[in-house]
């Protein structure tokens, strides 16, 4: 039975939003469950069979690509949006959310009387208690029958990737979204990079240790000039990805050990020869001395590409290829190498870097309670795993966008050659970047062979072994603990280690700042993970 209006503004005000902006949601009473959701029939066409034969529209609520906002303001004006219509034969209008607001405009659609078709996010880390909570509050559908019955792509995917399947269901089996599937190449995008042409001109060779990084960079800022040798994105935190940190086998978050369990890195005792290291890079001038100051990428831009800086840590795309392409028209000789994840001793293995799962739950879609036709939504979105949709996917529209040669789809010159505008910003317009579908291996946005070669580089790591695991899933219970404390251990760490490495605060201080976090509840957290941890892989 339907709500009323009065019933559906005392859900909208009942819901509110915490303090760290995580929502607690409020149970709906307008739906059933997956097996007793609203059964219209929308269409005509069978289970896999394209265009479907349809006079409904859909409704998705996702986020638009920044690149694409160059060119249309919606998804469904782009040729990508176009094709997908035509080759479907299901009408979507798209709403997205405004750029940078996209968790509080979330928060709001799910305190709203209305929730569109399906929403593309994260339901496993931005709603509290994850996917088996918004299931049980009646905010998504649990979509074990309907894969069983209207996704054979899909079905047929899971069936054949047991890995996958343990990843997109909840730990009572119920699936839950459309995944993102990264390919096994595009698992690993972010490292350390160095200006190479630096190197040749100093006749240094790519460091590999913390003592020739430390070599490297006080040859970059007494040879070279540089204000800030080694710089890097801040937002939260020292964005790394554990660079540095991982040579002293410890992390600057949640991780995995040699023995499968759960450590809070930032309180290891090794994590404070960690912060000594820092502190004496920084006080010598080799950290920017404004990092906690680098919010933005236009910063970093500058200084990458101004000569203020020779090193940092940053994406295979937006940062290693992008400076590149700026850095050679007005230098020929800009060169940016990967640089392997340093350890403390030559040949080493890196502990830990940045490395990726082939289920990215962030660009993911989830069917809502409020849908009408559950049935022709999880078609639709099917289309995505099957051979032809994967194509457009990856790599857009035939003929157009790209061609096939010697049977594997290329992109044409039309899109690798554009004089106004780059690789990414011409590809967004006839793919989707991100979003439920298998990532194919072919595609590439890689332009320079430095590019290939970083992904090697990058990958050489025990990451695979040691990064948490992003769709564990915390009971409802468990998720409001955490919640509520690891803001605040979150605020306390950043702010001490950012005093540390500036000497505002002494190392020796070390164990009172590790016994503060204790006494704020870091061991309660853990065990929460760990439990979460425990139960995900007895899935």
């Amino acid at each position: 039975m339907k709500q009323s209006s009065a019933g559906k503004s005392f859900r909208a005000a009942a819901c509110v939003v915490l303090a760290s902006s995580l929502i607690v949601a409020c149970t709906k009473q307008s739906s059933g469950d997956g097996q007793n959701a609203p059964k219209t029939p929308a269409s005509s066409s069978e289970a896999g069979q394209y265009p479907i034969q349809t006079k409904e529209t859909l409704t998705s609520w996702e986020q638009i690509n920044t690149n694409l906002i160059t060119f249309v303001p919606n998804l469904a004006d782009s040729p990508f949006g176009k094709q997908l219509e035509k080759e479907t034969g299901v009408k979507v209008k798209y709403t997205h959310p405004v750029d940078g607001q996209a968790k509080e405009q979330f928060n709001l659609l799910i305190a709203s009387n209305k929730l569109p078709d399906v929403i593309e996010y994260d339901w496993n880390s931005s709603y509290p208690g994850g996917a088996e909570k918004a299931i049980a509050d009646k905010v998504i559908l649990p979509l074990n029958d309907y894969i069983d019955k209207y996704a054979p792509n899909l079905k047929k995917r899971l069936q054949q990737d047991k890995e996958l399947d343990k990843m997109v269901k909840t730990d009572s089996g119920k699936y839950y979204v459309f995944p993102m599937i990264r390919p096994d190449n595009g698992l690993v995008f972010r490292g350390p990079m160095i200006r190479k042409d630096w190197l040749d001109e100093l006749k240094l060779q790519v460091p590999t240790t913390i003592d020739e990084w430390y070599t490297v960079l006080k040859a970059f800022k007494e040879q070279k000039g540089a204000s800030a040798p080694f710089t890097s994105l801040y937002s939260n935190e020292f964005n790394i990805q554990d660079a540095f940190i991982g040579a002293y086998r410890t992390a600057n978050r949640f991780y995995i050990d040699d023995q499968g369990k759960v450590k809070y890195g930032p309180i290891d005792p090794q994590f404070k020869e960690v912060l000594a290291l820092f502190r004496k890079w920084y006080a010598e001038g080799l950290i920017d001395k404004d990092f906690a100051l680098n919010t933005d990428s236009k910063t970093l831009d500058n200084k990458m590409l101004g000569e203020n800086s020779g090193a940092t840590v940053s994406l295979l795309s937006g940062g290693m290829g992008r400076w590149m392409e700026t850095g050679k028209k007005k230098n020929p000789k800009f060169q940016l190498v990967a640089a392997p994840y340093p350890t403390l001793k030559k040949g080493e293995r890196a502990f830990i870097g940045q490395r990726d799962f082939k289920y990215n739950p962030a660009g993911s879609k989830a069917v809502t309670v409020d849908t009408k036709h559950p049935e022709l939504a999880v078609q639709w979105l099917d289309y995505a795993f099957s051979e032809k949709g994967s194509l457009l996917f990856n790599f857009g529209i035939e003929g157009e966008s790209y061609a096939m040669k010697d049977g594997a789809p290329q992109f044409t010159d039309k899109i690798t050659k554009n004089e106004k505008y780059n690789l990414q910003q011409m590809v967004s317009q006839y793919t989707k970047p991100n979003g439920p579908f298998p990532g194919d291996s072919r595609k590439s946005f890689n332009t320079f062979p430095e590019q290939d070669a970083a992904i090697k580089i990058w990958s050489e790591t025990d990451a695979a072994k040691h990064v948490m695991p992003l769709f564990i899933t915390p009971t409802v219970e468990e998720s409001k603990e955490v919640a509520k404390l690891n803001t605040a251990i979150a605020s306390y760490k950043e702010e001490m280690f950012v005093k540390f490495i500036m000497g505002k605060e002494p190392i020796d201080k070390f164990d009172d700042y590790v016994k503060q976090i204790q006494s704020m509840g870091i061991d309660k957290v853990t065990k929460i993970y760990q439990e979460a941890l425990d139960r995900y892989n007895k899935r």
